[in-house]
């Protein structure tokens, strides 16, 4: 277990210390928001409040997972569950393998439940550790179910981070049967299910297995925000693990963009959750207008924009009008094929949406 705790805390050391953000866009640049002269409301009937699973957040961000496992661990935790309790929003703690190994270690995340009582709260587990590896065996659906009841969860994430997993030099890299795994796990707890990639996207196909596995939400964890192969390749490189390096930095741009990955998996009735790359309130705005239900950051912002297009609530901005432009276009056009102008398999954003393959100006 000290080799989790250990790897916990180099994850911290590096995201914060070195360049792990890939050369590839999230697509936020391509997006833009049709301006409205006249919005025909005023700035304060600007609504951000909406309802996850059936708890109502006072504005439709989400402190994505981020870490938990080490004693440093713990205390950026209780930062962050401090300030979603002050904000009305939702949290996410990372990966809980190592307090299912190490009980001692569950106070780093369930410390969030301490001072975020009132906060809607997402466990998380890896999709690779519910399958055999070759190292351990897989968590059974009572482990699962005994860290959700350790943190007073909400909701359960289920991360998908096989890059990362590949370029990890102690990575758990089978993935047969991981499916109904997945399956086994939504059909047995009480809680709802979220399925989260962690930095290369969720496509059409993968989203609909999900869904018809029994994961009730998406968390796209597009490419363009943190790059786990990038995390990993530092890693490597700290350990003269030359070919490790070389991998993660190969691959460290692989993926769907997040604004294309948001679009992927609209219209299967189950919520979005925009992550990967959104750097402001701006950014957030725009995945809300392509159709995500929740995002990862930044309030005030969002209001200004949600103003500036005459949106009152989240639905509105949901359909608002706006143009997509660039390598997004680009991907949504070639994904979307001839079915219907713009995005294609009626899916996707409200008929607001163009797609155009210049630049007006």
């Amino acid at each position: 277990m000290a080799d989790i705790s250990a790897r916990k805390a180099d994850h911290i050391d590096i995201t914060t210390q070195r360049v792990v953000t890939p050369q590839v866009s999230p697509g936020w640049d391509d997006i833009h928001l049709i301006h409205q002269s006249l919005p025909e409301i005023d700035l304060q009937d600007v609504k951000l409040g909406v309802r996850l699973f059936g708890s109502d957040l006072r504005a439709p961000l989400v402190i994505a997972s981020m870490t938990g496992g080490h004693p440093r661990a713990g205390e950026i935790n209780r930062r962050l569950a401090q300030a979603a309790q002050e904000f009305g929003i939702a949290m996410g703690v990372g990966s809980q393998r190592a307090a299912i190994r190490n009980p001692d270690l569950m106070p780093t995340y369930s410390v969030a439940r301490e001072h975020g009582p009132d906060v809607f709260l997402i466990a998380n587990v890896g999709a690779p550790q519910l399958i055999d590896q070759d190292t351990e065996p897989a968590l059974s659906v009572g482990d699962v179910k005994a860290l959700v009841d350790a943190m007073g969860a909400d909701a359960l994430a289920i991360h998908l981070n096989y890059l990362q997993e590949v370029v990890q030099p102690e990575g758990d890299q089978r993935a047969r049967g991981c499916l109904d795994a997945i399956r086994l796990v939504a059909a047995s707890l009480n809680v709802p299910i979220i399925a989260k990639e962690t930095g290369a996207g969720i496509n059409r196909a993968q989203a609909q297995k999900l869904k018809d596995a029994g994961i009730r939400a998406l968390d796209v964890g597009g490419a363009g925000g943190t790059s786990f192969a990038l995390v990993e390749s530092f890693r490597a490189a700290d350990r003269h693990l030359g070919e490790a390096e070389r991998l993660g930095q190969a691959f460290g741009g692989w993926g769907l963009p997040t604004a294309v990955s948001v679009v992927e998996c609209l219209g299967l009735g189950v919520p979005v959750i925009a992550t990967g790359g959104i750097r402001g309130g701006l950014d957030a705005a725009k995945a809300l207008a392509l159709g995500a239900d929740l995002v990862g950051v930044a309030r005030p912002m969002l209001s200004v924009a949600m103003f500036l297009v005459g949106a009152t609530t989240i639905a509105d901005l949901n359909m608002c009008e706006r143009v997509v432009l660039g390598r997004t276009g680009e991907w949504l056009a070639q994904r979307g094929g001839s079915e219907r102008p713009g995005l294609g398999r009626g899916r996707g954003p409200s008929p607001g949406v163009r797609i155009l393959e210049q630049d007006p100006r």
